[in-house]
């Protein structure tokens, strides 16, 4: 306990513990309509045009948020377009976009200078290098999905779990949708520097999962969800920090073995 108190004097952990709680609560907020919605690998595919993105932006020498995010943004769109258009489900188009993308991101390490720390710290994740942009942008998003939420949850609850019967409510699907596309998108995007590109779905993924476990009620799992998130980020930011290990695959761990617990404790009740 002494140890954790220490780090928390730190200013680079109160800044990686506040975006990260931001960030999770986030994804895991966001990651219940995926999960219910057959979206769920959408970060996963999100995170490798973020890879392709950062690719291009080391290439080009400029900021990597800069690139990635309208870059994410409109790939989070042509999926949409996708879907919609084609009737595909959702992890058609999901698999597409990132084929591409991982493809297009490798072409140009290949062709610029290769892999350097910049890409490596995107893709495997580095916590610690949050900055004080960082923590505001964090904050904002946290605030605008909570927001979101609040403010459509009937919407969002008849959009997720019946599109026909809020069409015929006179609900524009399609803007809502879209709005959870673009919300994925920051989430990604904000969280790739702390889980990497290649471990960024487990944020969303595996929150929702275990919770759908545990209940049944929408608004129940997006309560569990997010404290489900919440904690399993502190467990495993705290747990790399003493095993010395990386941070991303420490919180993807956590996770891992919440659902393995979660699993065994309702085969035996």
């Amino acid at each position: 306990m002494e140890q954790i108190i220490n780090l928390l004097n730190y200013t680079f952990i109160q800044r990686a513990l506040i975006c990260g709680v931001a960030i999770s609560m986030c994804a895991a907020i966001i990651g219940v309509i995926l999960v219910l919605k057959n979206y769920s690998m959408i970060g996963h595919g999100l995170g490798e045009v973020g890879f392709a993105s950062l690719t291009l932006a080391v290439a080009l020498d400029l900021p990597p948020l800069s690139i990635s995010l309208p870059i994410v943004m409109v790939a989070a769109v042509i999926i949409m377009i996708i879907s919609q258009k084609r009737g595909e489900s959702g992890d058609i188009p999901i698999a597409l976009v990132s084929t591409g993308a991982l493809a297009t991101g490798i072409i140009i390490t290949s062709v610029s200078t290769g892999f350097n720390i910049d890409v490596a710290n995107y893709m495997f994740g580095s916590i610690l290098s949050m900055t004080k942009i960082d923590v505001i942008v964090s904050i904002i998003l946290c605030i605008a999905v909570l927001g979101v939420y609040m403010f459509f949850y009937n919407r969002l609850f008849m959009i997720t779990y019946d599109e026909k019967f809020a069409k015929a409510r006179g609900i524009n699907v399609v803007f809502y949708q879209f709005l959870i596309s673009f919300l994925t998108a920051l989430v990604v995007v904000l969280g790739m520097r702390m889980m990497g590109t290649l471990l960024i779905s487990s944020l969303i993924v595996f929150p929702a999962v275990i919770a759908k476990g545990l209940t049944n009620s929408f608004r129940q799992l997006i309560i569990i969800s997010s404290i489900i998130s919440v904690t399993c980020f502190v467990l495993g930011m705290f747990v790399s920090f003493f095993l010395n290990l990386p941070t991303g695959a420490s919180i993807a761990g956590v996770y891992i073995v919440l659902l393995l617990i979660s699993k065994i404790v309702n085969k035996i009740f």
